[in-house]
């Protein structure tokens, strides 16, 4: 009796956790007909099928969810077999990530340079974007994982905590020496500059918004970019909020607030059910170098020596 190879367990294991079967070849760097051929073929060994494919899109089938756990084990099985036997013990093959965008301006420069010193194999594929934009691709399958404002509301995903940022309201000093006026009150006077409501700082926001008795009732300019956002700080555009390492390195004022704003917390998320070898040793490195306070690369700063 002829018994299934890797590779169609591969194929099978991508297609049955991915969004559709373009997503699972995409990241198996298979065609969809190669990755489709494989799957035939390990249903034609197993004697089952694995997907039903009567639908719009193809679904699995309860031998197919059977098989899952099974598939799992045993690719996690060859992957642990693989580090055994490897000289350096490194990870290979290709690593698509998701952050923010001031995960990006931050710290992520020192984790792309400590995942190339520690494991020169690996392909990294960074992506850039809103939270809830990230934590959608990663529940498809699309990402590897993510580093994410906030814990997962979705069952699909596991989150772990692994640093926070903190933020204060700043104005640049060309709107004149008021220093008495807060926040609150500056934002009786000019439009607040902030991220657009997918992100992850909006319930931060909101909960301060609220505390003050102010809501949505004044000027909005939203932007996806943190850089973007401070740059129009300094412009004397607006008022808003920043890391609080940011502040004095880009020669705005700090604002009086009370409260104060809340931290928020990010987290390492990835699939339940994913027990790769590439998360546990992605998440360690992401822990080891993340810092909100960094003073990002932006147009008239400094960067940071760390």
């Amino acid at each position: 009796m002829a018994t299934p190879s890797i590779k169609q367990l591969e194929a099978f294991w991508w297609a049955a956790t991915c969004s559709n079967f373009s997503t699972a070849a995409e990241r198996l760097h298979l065609s969809v007909s190669s990755l489709s051929k494989r799957i035939s073929e390990l249903e034609a060994v197993l004697g089952q099928d694995l997907f039903d494919r009567s639908g719009h899109r193809a679904v699995l089938t309860e031998a197919g969810r059977r098989l899952l756990p099974s598939a799992l084990a045993v690719l996690n099985a060859v992957s642990d077999l693989g580090r055994e036997l490897a000289d350096s013990g490194t990870l290979s093959g290709h690593c698509r990530f998701g952050v923010g965008d001031l995960s990006a301006l931050t710290w992520l420069p020192a984790l792309v340079a400590a995942a190339r010193r520690q494991h020169p194999g690996l392909t990294l594929e960074v992506c850039v974007d809103v939270g809830g934009v990230l934590e959608h691709r990663l529940a498809e399958g699309e990402l590897d994982f993510a580093v994410i404002a906030g814990r997962s509301s979705r069952s699909a995903l596991v989150s772990h905590a692994v640093g926070a940022a903190h933020f204060a309201w700043a104005v640049a000093h060309v709107l004149g020496e008021a220093q008495a006026l807060s926040a609150a009150g500056w934002l009786q006077h000019l439009p607040l500059i902030t991220l657009p409501p997918q992100a992850g700082t909006t319930r931060l926001l909101d909960d301060w918004l609220l505390a003050q008795g102010l809501g949505d009732r004044h000027e909005r300019i939203y932007c996806n970019s943190w850089a973007a956002v401070a740059g129009m700080l300094r412009e004397g555009v607006g008022v808003g909020f920043l890391p609080e390492g940011w502040i004095s390195g880009l020669g705005l004022r700090r604002l009086p607030a009370e409260p104060e704003l809340g931290a928020l917390q990010y987290a390492f998320q990835w699939r339940r059910g994913d027990s790769r070898s590439l998360v546990p040793v992605m998440q360690g490195l992401v822990s080891s170098v993340i810092d909100f306070s960094l003073l990002p690369c932006i147009a008239g700063a400094p960067a940071s020596p760390g």
